[in-house]
Order: structure tokens, then C-alpha cells, then sequence
């Protein structure tokens, strides 16, 4: 089973959320190299992708927009951490991820915080997510697949969410070729698996 989601195009003329143009990742070098002026121009060339990335995850409008607000401020705080070894595109990715995911579990710890009173009855996410459109489902998946496998995570997240080729996550989290693959592979098993309603 491929998780697959379809990149979409944005701003300064980007094909797909992988293969981000050159002027992106020129502008993002030159952010993580110190560059102040360049990161005001960054976040806002890169808002729209992040905001469709995790609207992936996040069905409601408020939700996504948290994320996007927590995706942003990190790339301005840790853009320096960005080396340039691998694409922008893929670290990009993986901090959206990772700020849709972390979204998601303050959710999911409010709504257990608050009175059973107010809650309606619990609803499984799998079968809501299928209605809603939303990715609730493949969150919960990511969050297990973490827990028990966290260095099938990455190369899952690079390759069906941020469609980067399997060479490009070898070179992102040099390792070899063969390993990025079986990675991928393991991980999109166990993600099956955990999609799968029983």
C-alpha cells in the first residue's frame, strides 16, 4: 500500500512540494547561512505549501493554521540547522510533519483533559477520517510506527509526503540506497497494518 499524497504547486513558480526551484533553495541557503533579510522572504514564499502540507493531516481550518504558525516559527528559529546536504524540500517536509504531528497530539491531549461531560460520544478516527477527508487515520499510524520503529518515520515521510526520489532521502539521510529502500518498504508494511480497521 503507497500513503501517497500529490504535491501541489505554489509559490515562485514551485512544481511540487519534492522539487522545489532553485531560487527557493537559494533563498533558503542563504537564511541558513545567516542571511536575517532572507528569512522574512522565505516564510512567505514557503506559507502556501506549508499550509496545504498540513492541512493534509488537519482537516479543520484553525488546527492547520496552528501548525502552519508552529512550522514557520521553527524553520525562522532552526533554518540555521539546515546544512544544505541534502534539499530544503526535505527538511522542509519533515518539519511540517512533525509540526502537523505534534498539533495533533496537544489535540488529542486537550480533548482528554477535558470534562467526559462535554465530549461527545469518542468517534474512531479511521472510519471519520475516510468521511471527513481528513489524515487523522495516517497520523496515528506515524505516532505508532514512531513509537516502535522511529527510523522507518523519516524516509516514509520524505517519500510519500514530500514525493523526494529514493536516491534524494539517501543523500537527505546518508544512508545507503538499499537501505532507504527496505526502510520505505518496512515502513509503509507496518502503516498498512495499522490502517487496516479490525
Amino acid at each position: 500500500m503507497t500513503l501517497w499524497i500529490k504535491a501541489n504547486t505554489g509559490a515562485l513558480g514551485v512544481q511540487a512540494w519534492g522539487s522545489m526551484n532553485d531560487e527557493l533553495e537559494a533563498l533558503a541557503a542563504r537564511a541558513a547561512a545567516g542571511d536575517q533579510t532572507a528569512i522574512p522572504e522565505l516564510l512567505q514564499a514557503i506559507r502556501p505549501q506549508v499550509q496545504r502540507r498540513v492541512a493534509k493531516f488537519l482537516p479543520f481550518r484553525e488546527d492547520a493554521e496552528e501548525a502552519t504558525q508552529d512550522t514557520l516559527l521553527t524553520v525562522a528559529t532552526k533554518i540555521h540547522t539546515f546544512k544544505g546536504t541534502g534539499s530544503f524540500a526535505g527538511w522542509l517536509t519533515v518539519v511540517a510533519t512533525n509540526c502537523a504531528r505534534q498539533t495533533y497530539r496537544s489535540l488529542k491531549r486537550r480533548s482528554v483533559e477535558q470534562s467526559a461531560e462535554v465530549l461527545p460520544e469518542a468517534i474512531d478516527p479511521r472510519t471519520t477520517s475516510v468521511i471527513a477527508g481528513s489524515r487523522l487515520d495516517l497520523l496515528e499510524a506515524l505516532e505508532s510506527l514512531e513509537s516502535n520503529h522511529p527510523q522507518l518515520v523519516q524516509p516514509l515521510v520524505l517519500r510519500d509526503l514530500g514525493a523526494l526520489s529514493y536516491a534524494e532521502i539517501a543523500e537527505e539521510l546518508s544512508v545507503p540506497l538499499g537501505t532507504v529502500k527496505a526502510r520505505i518498504h518496512q515502513a509503509r508494511k507496518e502503516v498498512a497494518e495499522l490502517l487496516t480497521v479490525r
